[in-house]
């Protein structure tokens, strides 16, 4: 059993250290992207709107927490609101428009030209992710994704995307924070 556990071990970590190798190939390129379109967005009064389903949606918690917040540096808090987090929302829409009106409706309510919805979905097709960001676009902003699986429609549909080419949703999910803490980090500096 104890040598099952450690070949388990090794199997997942080693997957982890393959995913962040494919990850630094292309890595800089597509974070640089990602800072400019997210400093350009709050550097002309726009907000930062995070969305995702399950692990994603603590994802997108986390990303609006590191914006308003900080991330290591005190500077003023950057407009930043997790589209995951109010329960009274959540179950009023689901309960009313069904579970795929979710992040639709408050993209309805709240979003605007020139503001950025950072939608996170590591297959790419989650239809409550996909409808939000379609009327995001319609809307007039710009559409962040983070998606695993390549050629996703999420990605298709997305100004600028991080996609880890990856079909573990768990090597994705790491990937995605370990992109997040590296985006958060840059563009704290341009405000500081």
């Amino acid at each position: 059993m104890a040598n099952d556990i450690k070949k388990h071990v090794q199997a997942i970590i080693k997957a982890h250290e393959d995913a962040v190798t494919e990850f630094k190939t292309d890595a800089a390129d597509t974070i640089r992207g990602i800072v400019e379109v997210i400093t350009k967005c709050l550097q002309h009064g726009g907000c930062i709107f995070t969305c995702g389903n399950g692990g994603s949606a603590a994802d997108a918690q986390h990303i609006a927490a590191e914006l308003v917040g900080r991330f290591e540096q005190d500077r003023r808090g950057l407009a930043a609101v997790a589209l995951t987090t109010d329960s009274s929302i959540l179950t009023s829409v689901s309960n009313d428009y069904g579970y795929n009106h979710l992040f639709y409706k408050q993209v309805e309510a709240l979003v605007k030209k020139g503001d950025l919805l950072w939608a996170i979905s590591t297959s790419g097709s989650s239809e409550n992710i996909i409808s939000a960001s379609k009327l995001a676009k319609e809307k007039g902003a710009t559409l962040l994704a983070f998606t695993g699986k390549k050629n996703s429609p999420l990605e298709a549909m997305a100004d600028v995307c991080l996609c880890t080419g990856n079909d573990s949703t768990a090597r994705s999910q790491e990937i995605h924070q370990l992109a997040y803490h590296i985006i958060c980090y840059l563009v704290e500096q341009n405000f500081c």
